[in-house]
């Protein structure tokens, strides 16, 4: 199969995907009223951000791991994982259950949680690790089942059974389309031979991993920290109403970065890491040229698009108060199309082993995005969370691509004065 049509079929599955999920948030809307819709947000929003906490960011470690090794090694290294993400869970299996016994999340969110948690993690890991061995195409299809397929039923269900619309029976299709896309991916994993799996684990390896993706996971949960609170904060501010719209809104503009990801950044960011390791530093600036303009003329096409459209999609949910609440739709697409851009500077950074300027606009936007929604929630309570948002990614931006550029700079004066001598 030519690069050409994996491109496009890859595409195609994600944006099956993208249109499904985008579609499916405004089933949502319809079928729940706000408040639920409000509280699926903050429950998915948790879901993602302890993803990280138990992945521990790893895959940071182990995706060059994973390359710079041949295929009779790369057993070993998931096998090694395995069994130290298994370890994790089980000392932190005691602490998640009396967590969540005091969370007040409505219609038995909670007993849901663990099993869903374990199974996206799995999922996760695994779509990871094939897309790193150049298998988007089942990378996607796993991504289709975990997230459209049950989309698709739920809205069948909930359109032909009133009684069937409530959150849990949207967990409950979440948590099946989970199971059935881990036995695909542990399937296609088996039929790629990976060798290794009968070596001792490698604890030597799992701790090195753990030592350098360690600083990674505190910039991504500082990071990811900015958008799982921010539902938190808005309930606080105005309620789980208002939440339900920012849901909504965060929705559709996430699409651009999840269709960013399947059809881009999915595919070049592991050649960038190849043409690094072979020294072939022009083609590694051109591949990051044209990850920017993919960024920037995706972003200004689907921000036209989606603001044009979205009205009449608002008019057709029927309910006032997300047509009320609107203009949080801009300050949220905004912060998308800033942490789009930034993904061109940061895989630029990541692909050369420069993880600090990563590490450091991570955590240092954290404060920013706190300082600024405090300093604006007094005034504009409403706005004051998506603003602040917006304010962080756009720092986040700044300090990577100012970087980068400080990278090809020294870059640029080694290969100078390697001519002249």
């Amino acid at each position: 199969m030519t690069l050409n049509l994996r491109n496009i079929l890859n595409t195609a599955l994600r944006f099956g995907t993208l249109g499904v999920r985008f579609l499916f948030v405004f089933f949502m809307a319809r079928y729940l009223n706000a408040s639920s819709l409000g509280y699926y947000g903050i429950f998915t929003a948790t879901i993602s951000y302890a993803l990280y906490g138990v992945g521990l960011d790893y895959y940071v470690y182990s995706t060059r791991e994973v390359l710079s090794v041949t295929n009779a090694k790369r057993g070993l290294m998931v096998k090694s994982q395995a069994a130290m993400v298994s370890l994790f869970y089980l000392a932190l299996l005691p602490v998640a259950v009396i967590i969540l016994s005091q969370s007040k999340w409505p219609e038995h969110l909670a007993w849901f949680f663990l099993p869903i948690l374990i199974l996206e993690h799995l999922n996760q890991e695994v779509s990871r690790l094939l897309i790193v061995l150049s298998e988007q195409i089942t990378a996607s299809l796993i991504l289709f089942v975990r997230q459209g397929s049950w989309a698709i039923i739920a809205v069948v269900i909930m359109s032909l059974r009133p009684s069937t619309r409530n959150l849990d029976m949207a967990m409950m299709l979440w948590a099946c389309s989970g199971l059935a896309a881990a036995t695909l991916g542990l399937w296609k994993l088996r039929q790629l031979r990976l060798g290794g799996w009968r070596d001792s684990i490698d604890w030597k390896w799992v701790k090195k991993g753990i030592s350098v993706s360690g600083t990674f996971l505190v910039a991504t949960l500082a990071l990811r920290a900015i958008q799982t609170a921010d539902r938190y904060w808005l309930q606080g501010l105005v309620g789980i109403q208002i939440v339900g719209a920012y849901v909504l809104f965060v929705g559709v503009a996430n699409a651009l970065m999840v269709f960013l990801d399947a059809g881009i950044f999915s595919f070049i960011y592991p050649e960038l890491i190849d043409h690094f390791y072979k020294n072939e530093l022009t083609q590694f600036r051109h591949k990051v040229k044209k990850m920017l303009s993919f960024a920037i003329f995706l972003s200004i096409g689907f921000g036209v698009a989606s603001s044009l459209l979205l009205p009449y999609l608002l008019n057709w949910i029927g309910k006032p108060i997300y047509e009320n609440e609107i203009y949080l739709y801009f300050w949220i697409l905004g912060a998308a199309i800033l942490n789009v851009v930034s993904m061109v500077p940061h895989y630029a950074l990541y692909a050369r082993g420069q993880d600090k300027p990563i590490v450091i606009s991570h955590i240092a936007a954290l404060p920013v995005f706190a300082l600024s929604t405090w300093a604006l929630s007094y005034a504009h309570p409403a706005s004051a969370v998506p603003i602040g948002v917006c304010l962080a990614f756009l720092l986040v931006l700044i300090w990577k691509s100012i970087s980068y550029f400080y990278v090809l700079r020294a870059e640029d004066r080694h290969t100078l004065s390697v001519q002249l001598q």
